[in-house]
């Protein structure tokens, strides 16, 4: 790569059920790479965050204005020439298809985790508002990411280190980054 050449920006958006280690794949990931962070789950409105609170899982309806707000973050990053790390359940394709829809510098992490320990996890944390109540209908929602969609799959059943150096290991070479060039 020359000098002075520009590398485009990567808006890598961290998916996944609830439990399945989305926001400590993603933190590792601005650890090693140095990009932006947002936590998705912080841009849900409050009425969403209260109907999950009580049990009740969202519908379309309730996750449109959501991902639509999340698009626009990535959008304004993306614009600015900064790459970015956010995190978001993406559960299926079309809601993926609408947070690509004019951001090429989308590409997802799809982190995957068997039903008996996402229940654990989500039973066993701290400051979430999500019940463990809502993994079944997260896992009836989930469409997995297809090859034809930008990003990996990858088990996040790993220590947090592994997961992380093998996102990075299929991201560098997908968006051809070297391997210590932090763009963005």
């Amino acid at each position: 790569m020359e000098p002075n050449a520009q590398v485009a920006p990567t808006s890598v958006v961290v998916m996944g059920v609830s439990g399945s280690g989305k926001s400590t794949v993603a933190l590792g990931l601005v650890e090693r790479l140095g990009w932006k962070f947002a936590e998705g789950d912080e841009f849900h409105p409050e009425a969403n965050v209260e109907k999950m609170r009580s049990g009740q899982p969202l519908d379309d309806d309730d996750r449109w204005p959501w991902l639509r707000t999340l698009a626009a973050w990535i959008g304004e990053h993306e614009a600015a020439g900064t790459s970015v790390v956010v995190t978001c359940s993406a559960l299926k394709r079309s809601y993926r298809d609408l947070l690509r829809d004019g951001h090429p510098s989308v590409w997802f992490a799809h982190v995957t985790v068997d039903a008996e320990l996402l229940r654990e996890r989500v039973e066993n944390r701290t400051g979430h508002f999500m019940p463990s109540s809502l993994v079944e209908s997260q896992l009836a929602t989930l469409q997995p990411l297809q090859e034809d969609e930008p990003g990996t799959s990858i088990s996040g059943a790993g220590a947090p280190d592994a997961v992380v150096d093998e996102v990075l290991s299929v991201l560098r070479v997908e968006r051809d980054l070297g391997a210590g060039d932090p763009p963005g």
